[in-house]
Formats: structure tokens, C-alpha cells, sequence
């Protein structure tokens, strides 16, 4: 039997819909035209004058209906559906520089007409020369901005050569300053948006990360958290036709915000705001910053009456569907919404011998903050591979140093991803710094250098930021010939010293580089930062070390916990585990997760 998590906050499909979300102060026609027809009826009435055309009691029937309350659903999600959980989809056109030679010249076309006049706008001399220099390259730029996101948050670009150019590689490329808007074609005419995104940064391409002769790998990458939003994005509900009231928007924000609150200073301030009778637009709780799928599906889940006589009946009933696996992930966000009321029915779930249940119920009280969840969220993480992602952004987001120290446990344990997974989430918390430091190799480049007793291996990012992490002892690189890297880069060992490794870059119109470091993982990409490396030759360089069998460790890409893993009540899914792979390359090609890296075209 499988059973998959409907609030596990994985991407949803992309939708080309309008950035801005509802809730304007401004009126929509159909209800303008209502507010015309009950004007004209009511002073109709009161100066005494008769519509032949109408019969009186079929108006006065229309008036009634527009006025009455509509009766207060159970919970919000009966009067009201989820709106802004959509993915928006942005791109524009950029230039690169800083490219060795490999790029060239772009023929006429409306791409590079656009670049043209955006680099004229923005004051660039001469443009049209400019791209005609073999150091530089247009290119393709998109992104994807996810729900609830605030102005100023990273967000990671991709990269694609277009077509005919004569750009070869765009390895060691710098993406200049470019600007994203979301486009649209309305009856036939290209419409675009204001800029949601400014971007810069540097490029890692698929062939830093997959090697091979495919040329196309070359002309494709992504700058790591290289992209700035310009505008957030908020959420909302609409309110279904038969409950759209003042009364009734009014009463739903009023129970959500009993709910979830919070306080800036001295002030209370709620998430919930009605702005119009058939909209309310909802701010991210700080708790589910990182969830914000899971915090839309218990808001849908208050009692929209708020506290009444019957929640203790409420209480008793969700308690028996706690018993049962096939309802318990369902009770437990009822529960969740419910709040503190809740934690007595959600501890006694705890006592389960069923770990589905045990671990909903430690879900629900990990975002009521309550201690008790950590053991079992730990232990859940450990166990079952399809808890790691949901289990992991529980722990993430919970204050306080006991769930930090669950978080640092999960360092030491077999598995390559929840060792990974448990790295990203302690580096996202606010006190991430006090558990694990990075070394700055260079400009946008981070080291982390991880204490662990499960077998050693090296995780490379290819989301949110440049990163490489060595779990374990510093390993040893054994060159026995050489490395031969991108833009000149060479890996020899030292002249009579097999503990130091002798790196060189060549490149024409630069200065020869050269640095002799320690034969380890951090000695190597610290001397191909020093010689004018960049993140994607520390990634080329490891790729090839370990296809050629000079690492004695794995090298793993991206490897985070799968998002929509399925849970099979048999326990039939533990072959999924990545660390039950053998000793090889952990790679996002087998890993079967579509969510390891932001876009799978890097696995295609």
C-alpha cells in the first residue's frame, strides 16, 4: 500500500500565472455591477417609483439574498482555497565576460536587438562591439520563484547558449548584471512584466559536474544563489462564491490569527488579513518559513468558529483517527491547527507502536515547538528514508539548542543524504554558525570540514550556494600522473614528495600561476582557488580525481532526501536509501530523485 505525503512542500507544477497576488483594495466589476443593481433597487424604493419591467418581490428576493450571512463553515478550507502555492517562471537575456577565448560573436537576431538596447539603457559604450569580443557570450537567463518568497531573497539562475552563436564554453564565465521579468503572449503580442529578479554572478556549467565530449554541456550552467527578488510574493485565500461575506472573510482571518500569531516587540500581529468579502491574503508564519505548503494546509484546517463547546468532542475524534495510519497524517494536521490544545492527544500518539504514526505526531508538535518531537523526529530520520525530507525541515525550523544538537547527531550517521540533509538545515539556522564554520577558499566559494563517524565522502551543492563539504578525516588525493583541468589547470605531484601536489594554470594573456599544497582534498582545492580557480574547476578537478580513482571516498552530487518519496507500510522502500548504494559515485543519476537538483536537465 503506498501512501504519499500531500504536505511535503515539493515544488508544484509550473504555472504561467500573474506574479502579483490577489487582495487590491479595488473592486471587481462583477461585484461593482451588484453594488449598482441593490443602489438602484433601494432608491427606486424609496422614492416611490415602480419598474413595470420587474415584479417587486422577485427584487426584494435578490436584495435578501445579497444581504444574509451566510452560515460559518467547520474550517476554513470548506469556505476557502489556497491561492499563490504556484511556481512563476521569469527570463531575460545577459551577457557573460571573463571567458578564456571561448566566446565569439552573435549574429543578428532579437535576442541580441534586446540585449542591445537593455546594455544602451544602462549606459554600456558601445554594446554592438562588446559582443563581438571572443572573451564574451549572450545567453539565455531564467529562473524559478517560488511561493512566498520576500524582496531580497537568492534565488538561483539558469543559464542556456542560444542557437547559433559563436560562444564555445562557457566555462570561467562571469554572468553580468541582468534583469528577469515573467512574459506572457496575449493574442499574439509578447507582454512582460516589471523586473522580479536582477541577477550576477559566476557560472558553474553541466560539464564541470558530468564531464564527457557532450558539447551542449559546455553551453549550459547556473549561477548558485546569483539572482535577487525584486518584488515578494504573498499568499492568500479565496473564498468560495457561497460564503463570500464581509462577515464571513472577517470571522475566518479572525480564528486563523487566534492560531498563529506572533510578536514584533511588544505588539501581537496575526497572518491573517481580510481584504476584500471574497479574499484573505495570509503572511508567512516565521515557523514555516521553510514549509510553506504544510502552513497553507493547516490554515485550511482552523476551525473557522473558533473555540466552541465542541472541540473537546473534536479533540476525543481526531485521537481515534491518530490510531490508525491510513487517517493519522491527515488528524495530525488537524490536530496541528487546533494548537497547544492539541499537544496531550498528539503525546499520547507518540506512545504508538506504529512509527507512521509516531512520526506524524512528532511532526505536528515539532512546529508547536515542543521538545518531545525531537527523539522521535531523529529517530525517523535515521530509520525511514521517506521521513528524511519532511522529518529534516521539522527539526530545521524548531529553536532552541536540544533540536540543534539532533541536527549535529544526524552528522554521524550512515547515510550519505541524511548526513548532507542535515548539513543544509543546520547551515539555515540562525544559530547554524555556532555548530559548523565554512572556510572561505575564495570569492563564493565555501569549505565545510565535518567531524563525522560514518564513512567518509565529499557532497558538492548545486543549489543556493557554492559549497563542498568533506565529511570525515581530510581525505587523501593520490596523483600518480596528472590532472589536467579546464582553462589551463594542471594537478601534478610534487617533484619528490608524494604528500604535496604541484598545481600550474596556463592561460594566454595571463601571468602563469603555481602552488604547491598538501595532498589532501582541502590542500587541492585551495591551491586551485590560489591560481585562479573558480567553484566550477574545484568540481571538474574532483569529478575527474575520482573517475581515475585518486579520491578514497565518495563524491557525492547534491545528494539531499527526496521531497515526494513514497512510504510503503511494508517497509519495502529502504532500497532507496542512498546509502545502501555501493562504494561508487553517489551522483544525482542515481539517486531516483527529481528534486536532487533544482532542474533535472542537469541529470538528462
Amino acid at each position: 500500500m503506498t501512501f504519499k505525503r500531500p504536505d511535503s512542500g515539493a515544488s508544484l507544477p509550473l504555472t504561467a500565472t500573474n506574479l502579483p497576488a490577489r487582495g487590491t483594495a479595488s473592486t471587481s466589476p462583477r461585484r461593482l455591477a451588484a453594488m449598482l443593481s441593490v443602489a438602484v433597487a433601494t432608491l427606486a424604493g424609496g422614492c416611490g417609483v415602480m419598474n413595470p419591467w420587474r415584479d417587486p418581490d422577485e427584487s426584494n428576493a435578490k436584495l435578501e439574498k445579497l444581504l444574509k450571512v451566510p452560515e460559518v463553515p467547520g474550517v476554513v478550507g470548506e469556505a476557502a482555497v489556497s491561492h499563490g502555492l504556484n511556481y512563476v517562471a521569469v527570463e531575460g537575456v545577459a551577457a557573460i565576460n571573463g571567458l578564456a577565448g571561448t566566446g565569439g560573436s552573435v549574429p543578428p537576431s532579437g535576442l541580441r536587438d534586446q540585449l542591445v538596447d537593455e546594455m544602451k539603457k544602462h549606459e554600456v559604450p558601445d554594446p554592438n562591439l562588446f559582443l563581438e569580443r571572443p572573451e564574451t557570450a549572450l545567453v539565455r537567463v531564467q529562473a524559478i520563484i517560488p511561493p512566498g518568497v520576500r524582496r531580497g531573497d537568492p534565488i538561483d539562475l539558469r543559464i542556456i547558449s542560444p542557437p547559433q552563436t559563436g560562444a564555445a564554453d562557457l566555462h570561467g564565465g562571469w554572468l553580468m548584471d541582468t534583469r528577469l521579468r515573467q512574459q506572457q503572449t496575449l493574442s499574439g503580442v509578447v507582454r512582460k512584466s516589471d523586473v522580479l529578479v536582477v541577477g550576477t554572478g559566476q557560472i558553474l556549467t553541466r560539464a564541470s559536474i558530468r564531464g564527457g565530449d557532450d558539447q551542449n554541456l559546455k553551453l549550459e550552467g547556473l549561477v548558485l544563489g546569483g539572482g535577487r527578488l525584486q518584488q515578494g510574493r504573498k499568499l492568500g485565500l479565496v473564498i468560495r462564491p457561497e460564503y463570500q461575506h464581509v462577515k464571513i472573510a472577517a470571522q475566518l482571518a479572525d480564528s486563523i490569527n487566534q492560531r498563529f500569531y506572533f510578536y514584533e516587540g511588544k505588539n501581537r500581529g496575526g497572518i491573517a488579513t481580510a481584504r476584500e468579502d471574497d479574499y484573505i491574503e495570509i503572511s508567512v508564519h516565521p515557523r514555516y518559513r521553510r514549509n510553506l505548503h504544510r502552513m497553507m494546509a493547516v490554515v485550511r484546517m482552523v476551525v473557522a468558529a473558533g473555540e466552541s463547546a465542541d472541540t473537546q468532542r473534536r479533540l476525543v475524534d481526531l485521537g481515534r483517527q491518530m490510531s490508525e495510519p491510513t487517517t493519522a497524517a491527515d488528524a495530525a494536521l488537524q490536530l496541528e491547527a487546533l494548537g497547544e490544545r492539541a499537544v496531550p492527544t498528539l503525546l499520547e500518539a507518540l506512545q504508538s507502536n506504529d512509527r507512521e504514526i509516531r512520526f506524524y505526531a512528532a511532526e505536528a508538535l515539532a512546529y508547536l515547538d515542543r521538545n518531545e518531537a525531537i527523539e522521535p523526529l531523529e529517530e525517523a530520520i535515521t530509520d525511514q528514508p521517506a521521513f528524511r525530507h519532511p522529518g529534516l525541515l521539522a527539526l530545521e525550523g524548531m529553536g532552541g539548542s536540544s533540536s540543534l544538537d539532533a541536527l549535529k547527531r544526524l552528522l554521524n550517521q550512515s547515510s550519505i543524504e541524511t548526513r548532507y540533509g542535515a548539513l543544509r538545515s543546520i547551515r539555515r539556522r540562525s544559530d547554524g554558525q555556532i555548530a559548523i564554520r565554512p572556510t572561505k577558499l575564495g570569492p563564493g566559494v565555501d569549505l565545510y570540514q565535518i567531524a563525522s563517524e560514518g564513512p567518509p565522502f565529499i557532497a558538492v551543492s548545486l543549489a543556493e550556494r557554492a559549497e563542498i563539504a568533506v565529511f570525515g578525516d581530510d581525505t587523501a588525493v593520490t596523483v600518480n600522473d596528472f590532472l589536467m583541468g579546464p582553462a589551463g589547470l594542471m594537478v601534478r605531484p610534487a617533484d619528490g614528495d608524494p604528500t604535496q601536489l604541484r598545481i600550474s594554470r596556463f592561460r594566454p594573456g595571463d601571468q602563469d600561476r603555481r602552488a604547491t599544497v598538501p595532498a589532501t582534498v582541502s590542500g587541492l582545492l585551495s591551491g586551485i582557488v590560489s591560481t585562479g580557480g573558480d567553484y566550477g574547476d574545484c568540481v571538474s578537478i574532483l569529478r575527474q580525481a575520482k573517475e581515475q580513482q585518486m579520491l578514497a571516498c565518495n563524491l557525492a552530487i547534491d545528494p539531499l532526501p527526496d521531497a515526494l518519496r513514497s512510504y510503503y507500510r511494508d517497509g519495502s522502500d529502504d532500497s532507496n536509501d542512498p546509502a545502501s548504494l555501493p562504494p561508487a559515485n553517489v551522483t544525482a543519476d542515481t539517486q531516483d530523485d527529481s528534486q536532487t537538483s533544482w532542474w533535472s536537465w542537469w541529470k538528462s
